[in-house]
């Protein structure tokens, strides 16, 4: 398999990152423009703005960097062993700054003030259990692909996430990076700063429990 410099895997993971919110972001505004107050609607036109931003961006950089995109992948990886402690860390940080400029580029594209805080309440049980749920289902996702189907990641995770936003009290932000960014956004998609924690940590247990389920549920069968 052909091995990328580091610099170019951070790369890819920053510039992936960025298209994401800014694709999460920027259909949610258009969304909410053109919905006439349906919000039903405007979270139809979000999820799939979403799903289908995750396939094409797993598809491109995944040979590159692995198409994380997401501390709280990039965190499992590191437990796995697939990437070192200092790569990982320095994922995590790209992936955050990379969210909050996809952010900045969505406001900017629409006209609006490129540095916002969000005003939109997302806490309680519920939520935060939400997502626990999405973040556990994700990781299982990827780590059963990568186990049994690993040509399928993208598709598969481009059909949870879409699938995830509407069975999910909490519309699946299911990524520490994507959760902050969005706290920088007063917009269909934001979430107040001071929510953001809550969220972050039910997205790492989520992750973690997904960690520990999957080492023993995909692990190699034994020859009998």
């Amino acid at each position: 398999m052909e091995s990328f410099d580091l610099a170019r895997r951070l790369t890819a993971e920053a510039l992936g990152t960025t298209l994401l919110v800014a694709a999460v972001i920027g259909s949610g505004i258009m969304a909410d423009k053109l919905s006439g107050g349906n919000v039903a609607l405007a979270l139809l036109c979000n999820t799939v703005a979403t799903g289908a931003i995750l396939v094409v961006i797993i598809t491109i950089f995944a040979p590159v960097s692995g198409a994380h995109f997401n501390p709280a992948v990039s965190l499992v990886m590191m437990i796995r062993g697939e990437i070192d402690r200092r790569d990982g860390l320095l994922y995590m940080l790209v992936q955050i700054a990379g969210g909050c400029l996809g952010a900045l580029f969505a406001h900017v594209m629409f006209g609006l003030d490129p540095i916002q805080l969000s005003t939109t309440a997302r806490t309680g049980l519920p939520q935060w259990f939400a997502e626990f749920v999405a973040t556990f289902g994700l990781l299982i996702t990827i780590l059963g692909c990568i186990r049994f189907r690993p040509d399928a990641v993208a598709l598969a995770v481009g059909l949870y996430i879409t699938s995830a936003y509407w069975f999910t009290a909490s519309t699946s932000f299911a990524n520490p990076a994507v959760t902050i960014a969005r706290s920088l956004s007063d917009t269909f998609a934001g979430i107040a700063p001071s929510d953001v924690p809550g969220f972050i940590v039910a997205q790492i247990l989520g992750a973690l429990a997904a960690a520990a389920l999957g080492h023993w549920l995909f692990a190699k069968a034994r020859v009998t």
